[in-house]
């Protein structure tokens, strides 16, 4: 028994190498798969800088650009998950839980209506707009949300359970907004809002990448900084303060960053569900007791689950892609399932 008790404590580098490999096949594969069959010799021609006009469009314009914006949401989503869950002590916890993500939607959906079914009422899609409005809205309305959620919690000195309990509550009345308003549209408009909603990486492009990559450059730079706040929020606020941890000041910091993180995820990729709930119990259940693992395994495995599920749609749907979300639902439930039976 105490032969074996150093073990589960001990740290196992060897599982960010292996999940780091994991990445780079993932990457690889949804580099050379896809609806259109391109043969891996010209693939591997347009990545060394030839091959034909027609596989650099497929490659570089519509594979490359979504697969990038994929593993940069998956990481903010997973981030802001374990952020979420660290601060509010609550397994469960993820951006759509707090109400981030509705926020985010509310925002879109009233974005949509007034530019583009109020002022262009003959317009039937989005690429028509400027591609930052439609990620700068949801980040904006996602924040929103946050911030509501921030006020309450320290104005009226909730504690991390009743934090999560007003952020299921605001998240279902801007969710039921939101769906209000896509009724008044009528069947025939809404579809571009259905697609959006269900978390597609559908015609996502290099500009949708550098829309999310300082707030993903941004996020990974600071979690080295909160490390040590981090463990200390996982104990109760009187616990926490006694180790002199400046309970408030590091709460707030933290669920800046979550909001952050996911909001400009939502603005860019819809909410894809799943990610930022399942991805945190997965790091833990491979890190086992060694807490240090678990931010860079979340980190690393959120780039993976995003590529994959997107791979999966794409090829499983073909020209009718199966959205992200819908995948991620699919797989994330059992997978959800299997590791909380195993949780003590």
């Amino acid at each position: 028994m105490t032969s074996d008790a150093p073990a589960l404590t001990r740290p196992k580098p060897w599982l960010l190498l292996a999940v780091t490999v994991l990445v780079l096949l993932s990457f690889v594969a949804a580099v050379f798969l896809g609806v259109v069959d391109i043969p891996a010799a010209d693939v591997a021609s347009v990545l060394t800088g030839s091959g034909s006009p027609e596989a650099r469009s497929i490659i570089l314009d519509i594979r490359l650009p979504r697969i990038v914006t994929g593993m940069l949401a998956g990481i903010q989503f997973a981030v802001a998950g374990l952020l979420l869950q660290t601060i509010t002590r609550n397994p469960l916890a993820d951006p759509s839980l707090m109400g981030v993500s509705q926020g985010a939607t509310l925002a879109v959906t009233v974005f949509l209506l007034f530019t583009v079914y109020i002022f262009n009422p003959g317009s039937n899609t989005v690429a028509e707009l400027p591609i930052g409005w439609l990620p700068s809205a949801g980040m904006v309305g996602g924040m929103a949300a946050g911030g509501i959620i921030y006020l309450m919690a320290f104005r009226l000195d909730l504690s991390p359970l009743r934090i999560t309990l007003c952020g299921i509550a605001i998240g279902a009345v801007l969710h039921a907004l939101a769906i209000g308003l896509i009724a008044g549209w009528g069947s025939a408009r809404i579809e571009i809002i259905l697609e959006w909603l269900s978390g597609s990486l559908y015609a996502r492009t290099w500009d949708h990448a550098i829309f999310l990559l300082p707030f993903t450059t941004a996020g990974l730079a600071v979690l080295p900084m909160i490390y040590r706040p981090l463990v200390l929020l996982q104990f109760d606020s009187a616990v926490a303060r006694s180790f002199g941890l400046s309970y408030r000041k590091q709460f707030s910091l933290a669920l800046l960053l979550s909001c952050a993180l996911s909001a400009s995820a939502v603005g860019a990729v819809g909410p894809i569900v799943f990610v930022g709930l399942m991805v945190p119990h997965l790091a833990r259940s491979l890190a086992g007791r060694h807490f240090p693992l678990v931010l860079p395994l979340t980190v690393v495995l959120g780039a993976v689950i995003v590529t994959l599920a997107d791979l999966i749609g794409r090829l499983v749907g073909h020209a009718e892609e199966v959205p992200i979300g819908v995948v991620t639902a699919i797989v994330g439930v059992p997978v959800l399932l299997a590791l909380l039976r195993k949780a003590p």
